[in-house]
């Protein structure tokens, strides 16, 4: 098995807890970090402009995406020329399409002509893929951020198709793929595998890193242990 630092795909960590955040920043193998407004609402955060000045205070130095909110595209572009501006290292999230079904590829063309650097979310088919890269600009830095665990979420296995997205992306090196929305740590492994340049993860499951190559026999029987002393807590008798 692979070892954490042996992995070529760059992890980053999804979330909005700023203690959360500041607590992965603190690890050296998380490369980056990644929010949008459900993790935002979740953490309780009202004063969006506020949490990004301030989480940037503390993390100037590496990748971290804000998303727009707007379903409107002229209010998106207003949005994301001023999350840009708060800092270098921003990476502005424009959703794939707005909730009428309306494609972002014109304003993520406008935004990446200018400059933004962008990361394109909520993609889920090969056509957006597509699509997204034609629209970015090659010189530019950005993210295409494919929700593999929502696919996976479906019944449909999101290897082949984040195989594939790795091979459309290589015609513009400085798009880098993402495999958005993970669901175990298994993802991690497999994102490395087919060369995938990064990979979200939440914190419960980078918590979960300190397991890799841990013996099987041995978590048997800690898993054994774990139901014996639940039950006996509990006070069960038959």
């Amino acid at each position: 098995m692979t070892s954490i630092d042996q992995l070529k795909v760059k992890i980053f960590a999804d979330g909005a807890d700023k203690a959360g955040m500041l607590e992965m920043y603190a690890k050296p193998f998380v490369k980056g970090l990644t929010t949008n407004p459900t993790l935002m609402r979740k953490a309780g955060i009202s004063d969006y402009r506020a949490f990004a000045l301030d989480i940037l205070t503390e993390i100037p130095d590496r990748p971290l995406s804000f998303e727009v909110f707007s379903d409107d595209f002229a209010e998106m572009e207003r949005q994301a020329l001023e999350i840009a501006s708060w800092g270098d290292n921003v990476y502005v999230k424009i959703p794939v399409t707005n909730t009428k079904r309306e494609t972002c590829y014109a304003l993520v063309k406008r935004l990446a002509d200018e400059g933004v650097k962008l990361n394109v979310t909520a993609i889920m088919t090969l056509t957006q893929v597509r699509n997204v890269v034609a629209a970015l600009n090659p010189d530019a830095a950005s993210y295409v951020s494919v929700f593999a665990g929502r696919i996976a979420d479906t019944g449909r296995d999101p290897v082949p198709l984040m195989s594939a997205a790795v091979e459309m992306l290589k015609v513009n090196p400085k798009a880098e793929l993402i495999w958005a929305s993970p669901r175990e740590l298994l993802n991690i492994f497999q994102a490395d595998e087919i060369g995938c340049q990064v990979i979200t993860v939440t914190n419960d499951i980078l918590k979960k890193l300190a397991l890799v190559g841990y013996d099987l026999d041995e978590y048997s029987l800690d898993t054994v242990k774990m139901f014996y002393n639940d039950a006996t807590a509990a006070g069960f008798n038959i």
